[in-house]
């Protein structure tokens, strides 16, 4: 499946397709040409259920009220044989560096890590989060970056998807961690992958939707990523925060640009202060820690 948008709207445009059809994207922009496409590959055809086809109607509408303009944005299906569909992977999905302490990679690559660099081996699947989104790719460099060697530092990664921010945790030496999705193929998904990294025994993983979660619990983390949409970071604030250690660190993605001073504000009034943030391709990602904490 193909949509044609434009380049400043290719980003939001992968994460829609994702959400929608359960399935990571893949980008390719012709300079020359002046084209963008945003690409799935699915093992059948999407139908013609209603269910995704307003879901995908109302996607595109918040992206245009986000500011972005991304074009008709048609579907397209053609039919590929198994062996195009597998090589059309391994072209797009290339290793992924966050800094020098982190690489991502297919299992097919042969890339080698520099000298303590930890590697995740992740290859695309079914649950959103191959690391090269933005907001992905912001949760990822806040992952390394709040990371203190030689200190125990418990780590929660709400909505997973494909386990990454997960595993890559464990693997930087986060303990415990502890993942949560409201979707049952994602924490399969996510197991199966913390399996393949080595760091299955290492991480808890549980199926749980947010908005149904006590909102106080007993446990407290240092570091939360949280990578939602909008109206669940709002819907789920004080469970979000509630879970949050004095001297944690909260990171919030999934956010369109927009919607960032909402969700700042919002979060402002449960305490917390903006220490961080980044905007890529009409995404707004930002880290917060309490008001009170001292500044970093």
């Amino acid at each position: 499946m193909a949509v044609s948008t434009t380049s400043e709207s290719s980003e939001a445009v992968a994460q829609l397709l994702e959400r929608t059809f359960g399935q990571p994207a893949v980008i390719h922009t012709d300079v020359q040409r002046g084209r963008t496409v945003v690409r799935i590959y699915r093992a059948e055809r999407p139908g013609q259920a209603s269910a995704w086809r307003e879901q995908w109607a109302a996607g595109l509408r918040a992206v245009r009220e986000a500011g972005l303009n991304p074009g008709r944005c048609g579907i397209t299906v053609k039919r590929l044989r198994a062996e195009d569909w597998a090589e059309s992977w391994k072209r797009h999905f290339r290793p992924l560096e966050i800094g020098s302490t982190l690489l991502l990679k297919p299992s097919w690559s042969r890339r080698r890590p520099r000298k303590n660099q930890v590697v995740v081996v992740l290859d695309p699947g079914l649950s959103f989060g191959t690391g090269h989104h933005a907001t992905t790719a912001f949760c990822l460099a806040q992952l390394t970056a709040f990371r203190r060697p030689r200190q125990r530092q418990s780590f929660l990664d709400i909505g997973t998807g494909s386990g990454i921010l997960a595993i890559a945790a464990a693997k930087l030496g986060y303990k415990p961690v502890h993942a949560i999705d409201s979707d049952v193929e994602a924490i399969r998904v996510a197991r199966a992958n913390a399996a393949q990294n080595g760091v299955a025994g290492r991480i808890c993983f549980r199926w749980q939707d947010l908005t149904r979660l006590p909102r106080v619990g007993r446990n407290r983390f240092d570091l939360i990523c949280a990578n939602l949409v909008y109206d669940v970071l709002l819907e789920g604030r004080a469970r979000i925060v509630h879970r949050l250690g004095a001297s944690g660190r909260l990171v919030l993605a999934g956010i369109l640009g927009t919607q960032f001073a909402s969700i700042r504000n919002a979060y402002k009034t449960a305490g917390l202060r903006l220490v961080g943030s980044r905007k890529r391709s009409g995404w707004h990602s930002g880290a917060f820690a309490a008001a009170h904490s001292p500044r970093v």
